[in-house]
């Protein structure tokens, strides 16, 4: 459906107020109504509709909006006549702007100048210097986990394949999931914390009890409608340190952070520094 028949009325409203906008300059914009001293444009309004309204829902969508905007220019309008005091918002427009443009120029520069990268000798050194900072606060795994209906096929099988994991062990279990599986994770090279399972067996499977999963390796419950396995390959106490992969993206996104505030500060202090001995500093 072509954009002028699903907005019926709406953008013939344009054609009125062009014979009666002449004298403003709408810098190549086609305007769709005037309220408040302000317009909406046809332009402005094309990309805030969602691209899956067809037709009528489009149309609906688009006066809706209009109203809306209409309502917020007309009260912006009224506000503004009526705040006795418009310097203060003026200063605290001005302070805003002045931060946001200094934030993008920081940003920029800190894009252009520090980028995202971080070595891998970088992260392994604060990982060294900083050990205390990734113990872990509950009990960690390495594993698998797998939920399948409560008549799945090859239970007894799929049994033997969780209970010892060898490649070709893992292979059948990923191509039985495909098929069977409701859910199935396999975390052989990354620590998962504890929770994150406990809530995807069926309630008070795992105890309150940290080393309950240290001595039971291979946990197996059903309920109704569902048989969970979870198998425990590496285990992980409370107080234990997490190892470097498992800390890998914290610290690098930790130093790229690290980086960027020693970046700025060190950009500042030259800004001074120059100014200072320019004579551009004028203290009264």
């Amino acid at each position: 459906m072509k954009l002028k028949e699903a907005f019926g009325g709406i953008f013939a409203l344009s054609l009125l107020l062009s014979g009666c906008s002449q004298s403003v300059d709408h810098h190549g914009k086609t305007p769709l109504v005037e309220a408040g001293g302000v317009f909406l444009y046809r332009e402005d309004l094309l990309p805030v509709i969602p691209p899956a309204l067809k037709g009528k829902d489009s149309a609906r969508f688009a006066e809706a909006y209009i109203r809306e905007w209409i309502e917020d220019a007309l009260l912006f309008q009224k506000a503004e006549g009526n705040i006795p005091d418009n310097a203060a918002i003026n200063e605290r427009v001005a302070a805003y702007r002045r931060a946001l443009i200094m934030h993008t120029y920081e940003e920029e520069l800190v894009r252009q100048e520090v980028g995202e990268y971080v070595t891998d000798a970088e992260i392994e050194q604060y990982y060294l210097q900083n050990k205390e900072r990734f113990r872990a606060d509950q009990p960690y795994i390495q594993g698998l986990f797998l939920k399948v209906p409560l008549h799945a096929p090859q239970l007894n099988q799929v049994r033997v394949w969780c209970r010892k994991v060898t490649a070709d062990n893992i292979d059948k279990l990923e191509k039985y999931s495909i098929g069977n599986a409701v859910s199935y994770d396999s975390f052989l090279d990354g620590w998962k914390p504890v929770s994150e399972y406990a809530g995807k067996l069926p309630a008070r499977t795992l105890t309150s009890d940290p080393d309950y999963l240290n001595r039971n390796r291979n946990v197996e419950v059903r309920d109704t409608a569902f048989c969970y396995f979870l198998h425990v390959e590496n285990y992980l106490p409370p107080g234990g340190t997490l190892p470097l992969e498992h800390a890998r993206n914290e610290i690098k996104e930790l130093l790229i952070n690290l980086k960027r505030v020693d970046y700025i500060n060190q950009m500042k202090k030259n800004l001074y520094t120059t100014a200072s001995e320019n004579k551009e500093i004028i203290y009264y």
